[in-house]
């Protein structure tokens, strides 16, 4: 039995890649909210602990999965009113020509394809609510090119388009479908993934910089995107610390001479 068929009288959300990071904060923020949050993620341990914490429901999904992704619409049931599609990841920093295109295969099987399974699962129970939203994580590297990033920058492109090209295909649907784009966060996994465990080559991303956004003020940006009233569509949002500029422009303070 569907968990929802248990608590009719709350508002249901799926967070994809709840097991940590900016998926495990966006859970607890919508249950904080009164939100019965479905927390899925591969690492099923993880989201079990966290659905306990919030009072949710854990599912073991990979999104890449086809049957996984059906698994989570049958626990999930006929009615959703918030997707919040955060599952993805970056793999590697090299320039094109040294690129490992089995890098750039993962990294667009999660951004792009992963989102593509889920949203089209979910789609139904979304409508059914009379009144859903979609809202994709994607990042401000959708958005503007950076050296030995294009992996990386090609899959959050991607994940950007998807979500305009979704949006006009649901014009005169009660679905609402945002973005969010961070830009500087800093959170326990992503850097330590992007360069396969280094974790001194991780933290040199954040070197000098005072306060870089936390998971926690990304999740308190997409509870209120979908929180909106539902004439409301918030179609993107790029959010990043003070210090970040650009992607190419971030203020720096170093206390060791060495770094000037």
């Amino acid at each position: 039995m569907a968990a929802q068929e248990q608590e009719t009288s709350r508002r249901i959300a799926v967070v994809t890649g709840a097991s940590s990071g900016i998926g495990a904060a966006t859970a607890r923020h919508l249950a904080a909210e009164g939100f019965h949050v479905f927390c899925a993620a591969r690492r099923g341990e993880r989201v079990e602990q966290l659905a306990e914490e919030i009072g949710g429901t854990p599912v073991r999904c990979d999104v890449t999965s086809p049957q996984e992704v059906a698994e989570l619409a049958r626990t999930v049931g006929p009615v959703l009113h918030v997707l919040v599609n955060n599952a993805g990841g970056a793999f590697g920093l090299e320039p094109v020509v040294e690129a490992n295109p089995d890098h750039w295969r993962s990294m667009y099987e999660v951004n792009v394809i992963g989102l593509l399974n889920v949203t089209k699962a979910l789609m139904p129970a979304l409508v059914a609510s009379g009144d859903g939203v979609v809202l994709n994580v994607g990042s401000t590297a959708g958005r503007i090119a950076y050296e030995g990033g294009a992996g990386y920058t090609a899959a959050k492109h991607g994940t950007q388009v998807v979500t305009e090209t979704l949006r006009l295909e649901l014009c005169g649907q009660p679905v609402r479908v945002c973005e969010i784009a961070p830009g500087m966060v800093r959170t326990e996994e992503f850097g330590l993934v992007r360069f396969a465990g280094d974790r001194e080559k991780a933290e040199s991303v954040y070197a000098g910089v005072a306060e870089p956004l936390v998971a926690e003020d990304v999740a308190d940006a997409i509870v209120w995107m979908v929180t909106r009233p539902s004439h409301v569509n918030i179609d993107e949002l790029v959010i990043r610390p003070r210090a970040q500029a650009a992607q190419h422009k971030v203020h720096r303070v170093f206390d060791d001479p060495e770094h000037g």
